[in-house]
């Protein structure tokens, strides 16, 4: 049963996908048409029908064709995604804060949803962890892009002199699996710790210890949830993040590549960062590995990233 609705699930995203073509071709043919007639007529007055019509191809058609660089095995799954704050202390949280904010907003701009499983707050301010799964297809396939160092360089508003600071952030991201992938788990292996939410949760947060802290003792991996009601589904929750995380492991011993799935595990610090943002004293983002820039920093912080996501994935393909 839970094949043949897996079958027909994906019968029904390659189905959207060839009708959301057949749309796109039928509108191109049809502004073409209306630019022909407007030329004839020497009618200028569809010059903004025109261009709007265009931009929203033009967008439509780069979804397409970005879709179409997703060819990892796992690219169509959910994702989860953990940021950690790196060098920078109080200001480095901050920016934990800042990034959580925009891949937020990203995942409402591309219609996924999300869901925080784990959050560690700051002592004074910001976040120091926080996991969030983000629900939809392709969700992995995109965030992948994303995993790495970020570096920020900002007038820190901890400072009370003013002086610009430079904070770290780490991004790691695992693909959610489904029951059909085998990854046997010895229950001797894994040790299971319960403690009270903390945080937003409503009343019964500091009342039960429903919180899950999962520890697999032969890799040393830690995972955690609590955002549940209940000490169960934290746990199912749980041992969702420590299938992806060991499922990590499986592909880069059989592909022997440390950074097939999880990326090349650096320092959070100088010298490893995928992307910088700075605010001050000019203000540019820039993807050190595709080169692409954005001069615009309130766009990207907004959740406006696409075109970094667009650059690296076709970056990769020509590799």
């Amino acid at each position: 049963m839970e094949n043949s609705q897996k079958i027909l699930q994906r019968s029904k995203n390659l189905r959207d996908k060839l009708n959301g073509f057949n749309r796109l071709k039928s509108d191109c043919e049809d502004l073409l048409t209306l630019i022909d007639l407007a030329l004839e007529e020497k009618d200028e007055s569809v010059i903004d029908e025109v261009n709007n019509g265009f931009r929203d191809v033009r967008t439509r058609f780069e979804k397409l064709r970005l879709e179409t660089l997703l060819k990892g095995e796992y690219d169509r799954n959910d994702a989860i995604f953990t940021l950690h704050a790196g060098a920078g202390g109080t200001e480095a949280m901050d920016w934990v804060q800042m990034l959580l904010r925009m891949y937020t907003r990203w995942a409402e701009n591309n219609n996924y949803q999300t869901r925080i499983l784990d959050l560690l707050e700051g002592e004074e301010a910001g976040i120091k962890s926080v996991t969030v799964e983000v629900t939809g297809e392709n969700a992995y396939g995109f965030l992948k892009c994303e995993k790495g160092v970020h570096r920020l360089v900002r007038i820190s508003p901890f400072d009370a002199s003013g002086r610009r600071h430079t904070s770290f952030a780490s991004m790691e991201v695992m693909p959610v699996m489904d029951d059909s992938v085998e990854i046997n788990i010895d229950p001797d292996d894994i040790k299971m710790d319960v403690f009270r939410a903390s945080g937003a949760g409503g009343q019964h947060v500091n009342k039960t210890s429903s919180a899950v802290r999962i520890t697999h003792i032969p890799t040393g991996i830690v995972v955690s949830c609590q955002s549940e009601r209940s000490q169960h589904q934290n746990r199912d929750t749980a041992m969702k993040m420590l299938y992806a995380k060991l499922l990590e492991l499986k592909e880069q011993e059989k592909q022997q590549k440390i950074n097939e799935l999880k990326g090349e595990q650096m320092d959070i610090a100088w010298g490893s960062q995928i992307r910088s943002y700075v605010f001050c004293p000019y203000t540019l983002v820039k993807d050190h590995r595709t080169g692409y820039e954005e001069g615009n920093v309130d766009k990207v912080m907004n959740g406006e990233i696409d075109e970094f996501i667009s650059a690296y994935l076709t970056w990769r393909a020509r590799k």
